[in-house]
């Protein structure tokens, strides 16, 4: 019989990369406690994208591979963007084939599919005139700068640890493959997709083309929930609730706020960069574009919950 909808929310879930683990083992053994509680909102009749960090996986596939041609010349460097689609696949087939398991041993009526996702960046973004974000092994400056001119990359000495890599930033302007994400939800399947944010790629007359960077996956969730209608941003994260004065005596547990308390408590300096400030701001983006719309931060083990509104962090418009 063909696959149905599930008559509950559409909901966009975005999972941390470090939630995953450092080696594939660890994080095939990870991503089945993960995939647990995904079916239990798809059991209560949730239609589900997921979509995940690859920060320590393309850091490890970069790093094999510089570590391989270094050493064999028969193996070539491999390109960031390149990297960046190894790691969504073989995330996106470790998810897609829990989640399975998980929903068969349930005799739930759905399937699954993973979508390997490019994401558009605008060439003149800022970002892209300082990169900042260092990726791949530590190299010499020699190796670095020769590597930087066969490559057209961008290098810099980091720390007085060494050379590395450096990407930009950029902010997602649109995901390449969101119809098929579209299609595919309306189908009943539960969609993998925007992995690591999604293969950063210029839109050109010649056609896409891909860029070295890095994109913030709550951004690019964020984007792919607002495009998509979803009833709910869930972001997923350590801790059960968003807090203010945090590590203090004065510490406070958030549960809903709207975006111009966000935008307060965010001039207050409450939420640390890269650590909560970039997920309250991707919330923001979401509840903005699709005022319709509820953001929910709270963890992996509460996230079933939540969407009942039974704990975590709501941020409305």
């Amino acid at each position: 019989m063909p696959y149905q909808k599930g008559p509950g929310k559409t909901v966009v879930i975005a999972l941390g990369g470090n939630a995953l683990g450092n080696t594939p083992q660890e994080q095939l053994e990870l991503v089945q406690n993960t995939a647990k509680h995904i079916v239990d909102m798809i059991e209560e009749g949730t239609n589900v994208v997921v979509s995940h960090g690859n920060g320590p996986q393309v850091g490890m596939i970069n790093n094999a591979f510089a570590y391989a041609a270094a050493n064999d010349d028969k193996t070539p460097d491999m390109p960031f963007p390149e990297a960046g689609a190894m790691s969504q696949g073989y995330i996106g087939y470790q998810l897609s084939q829990a989640i399975l398991n998980d929903v068969k041993a349930r005799e739930i009526p759905r399937s699954t599919a993973c979508i390997v996702t490019q994401t558009v960046v605008d060439a003149d973004d800022p970002a892209f005139q300082n990169p900042t974000k260092p990726v791949g092994a530590f190299m010499d400056e020699e190796t670095a700068k020769a590597k930087a001119e066969a490559m057209n990359i961008t290098v810099k000495e980091d720390a007085g640890r060494g050379w590395r890599q450096v990407v930009a930033s950029p902010i997602p302007r649109r995901i390449v493959e969101f119809d098929a994400v579209r299609d595919l939800v309306e189908d009943g399947y539960v969609v993998v997709s925007t992995g690591g944010g999604g293969v950063p790629v210029f839109e050109t007359k010649g056609g896409y083309v891909g860029t070295p960077a890095v994109i913030d996956k709550d951004r690019s969730s964020a984007l792919m929930a607002s495009e998509l209608n979803a009833d709910m941003l869930v972001i997923l994260t350590a801790v059960e609730k968003v807090c203010v004065n945090f590590n203090t005596p004065e510490q406070e547990q958030i549960s809903e706020m709207t975006v111009s308390q966000a935008r307060e408590y965010i001039a207050q300096g409450q939420f640390a960069p890269g650590s909560m400030l970039p997920k309250v701001e991707a919330c923001i983006d979401y509840v903005e574009k699709y005022p319709e719309g509820k953001a929910l931060i709270t963890s992996l083990e509460c996230a079933a919950a939540g969407l009942r509104g039974e704990t975590g962090t709501v941020i409305v418009a």
